[in-house]
């Protein structure tokens, strides 16, 4: 397996990506083709571009919705608990001073960088990016959705 790093950390779902979407939005623009090219069923046609278009952005929007916002309340749980195990208190007030994504940058760091990293993002505000791109040694986490 390849190790994991910034340029290859990003995961995806073989059947929702690259087989449910791309028909999907061959349909779409099939729909669409047929909508100026058969004049005698041209509302057929259009009723069958709307329903297309209404599942695929169904299918994005509700896949990505539920997904990402437990995946978010779950990034935030973990970084609650690594701040708590490695300053011993609280993570409320620091917590609040970071946005999502400089704290889901941040998981990817080992722990000796992630007090380095994340005194640089409350101080310096460096963002989720610059964190994930500052990041020596790369912590892996293959569990994302």
């Amino acid at each position: 397996m390849e190790t994991q790093n910034y340029t290859n950390h990003r995961k995806y779902y073989p059947p929702h990506h690259f087989i449910f979407l791309p028909l999907l939005f061959f349909l779409e623009i099939f729909g669409i083709y047929k909508v100026f090219k058969d004049s005698e069923h041209e509302l057929l046609w259009i009723l069958f571009s709307v329903i297309i278009f209404l599942i695929l952005y169904l299918a994005i929007m509700v896949r990505q919705h539920y997904a990402l916002g437990l995946q978010n309340r779950l990034v935030r749980l973990e970084f609650k608990q690594r701040y708590f195990e490695l300053f011993s208190k609280r993570s409320d007030e620091v917590e609040e001073k970071l946005n999502f994504s400089q704290i889901a940058a941040l998981r990817f760091a080992y722990d000796d960088e992630f007090k380095e990293l994340l005194y640089k993002a409350l101080h310096e505000n460096i963002s989720g990016d610059e964190i994930k791109k500052s990041i020596k040694k790369w912590r892996e986490d293959r569990n994302r959705i």
